[in-house]
């Protein structure tokens, strides 16, 4: 049995949370077309009958806006990159960034490094990909250069299939069936920060935090051994008041589609019904300051 840590960094948007999603088989990791959409080191687990990935998909890289909120991001990315089996870069086809640079610099030349070329659908000319994976093989000793598409199994697969000589041969280290190592209250928060960003678009920057007030569990009244009823009380924060009449559109619609897409995400995850409150709040400046960042889960 082949059992490693396998770090997914990158640039913002460039897929990570996509492919860790792909890899792992289903969705421990938030999406959105923002920078910052994940925040923390979130583990996704995938185990075959020879082999366990614990995959840490990690925030992108931030080399701009310098906030108290992308320094506690930078050191989740580094403070990741130190004790991994193996590692996963992830770029995106046809662009290599000032960003991309940034995140070369901190590659480990210890261990193992797999270059993710992702986004590959979205190149017309398949011609035009050999030069510049041509001139990424250059760039480091790179253990392979794996070309894929995440939104496409096949390429998952073949992936894991790279991987899986590369970390060693040890236990495992999570239950057959584990696919996260976060709680369902965590995993509650981060689905209903996706639809705020989601669905308020270029609306709202990313200033926008969560907090779970309650996470409750009712007992069956059905069948027992079945969950009963999830009971959910959230907090979106903001930092601006001009940002509340957005999250809230007309008479609330917004806030309700919000909190009504976000539920049938978590009822699909848990697996039973959900009961799902929501409030917003106004906190200026939260994003650099230490203390609320503690409080809100980061750094």
């Amino acid at each position: 049995m082949r059992t490693g840590l396998i770090a997914v960094v990158g640039r913002p948007n460039v897929g990570k949370s996509t492919l860790v999603n792909l890899l792992v088989g289903a969705k421990v990791s938030i999406t959105s077309s923002k920078p910052q959409t994940t925040r923390d080191r979130i583990l996704g687990v995938r185990t075959l009958s020879d082999a366990q990935f614990v995959f840490a998909d990690t925030p992108g890289f931030q080399t701009r806006h310098r906030s108290a909120l992308n320094a506690a991001m930078n050191r989740t990315v580094t403070e990741t990159l130190a004790d991994m089996d193996a590692v996963v870069w992830v770029v995106e086809a046809q662009k290599f960034t000032e960003a991309d640079q940034q995140v070369l610099k901190l590659l480990p030349k210890g261990r193992p490094v797999v270059l993710v070329v992702n986004k590959i659908d979205q190149v017309a000319d398949k011609q035009a990909l050999l030069p510049f994976l041509q001139s990424m093989g250059h760039q480091f000793p790179f253990a392979a250069i794996v070309p894929v598409s995440a939104l496409k199994p096949e390429d998952g697969d073949y992936l894991l299939e790279v991987l899986k000589p590369l970390l060693p041969e040890a236990a495992p280290m999570f239950e057959e069936d584990a696919i996260t190592d976060r709680s369902e209250r965590f995993l509650a928060a981060e689905i209903l920060r996706e639809k705020v960003f989601r669905l308020t678009g270029d609306e709202i920057p990313y200033a926008v935090a969560v907090t779970i007030e309650q996470f409750e569990e009712e007992p069956s009244l059905k069948v027992e051994g079945e969950r009963g009823l999830v009971r959910i009380e959230a907090t979106i924060w903001i930092e601006r008041e001009g940002h509340k009449p957005i999250l809230l559109g007309k008479k609330g619609e917004k806030l309700k589609r919000i909190a009504t897409e976000a539920r049938q995400d978590m009822e699909r995850l848990f697996g039973t019904k959900v009961f799902l409150n929501c409030w917003v709040k106004v906190k200026g400046g939260w994003t650099d300051n230490i203390g609320l960042l503690k409080r809100f889960g980061y750094g």
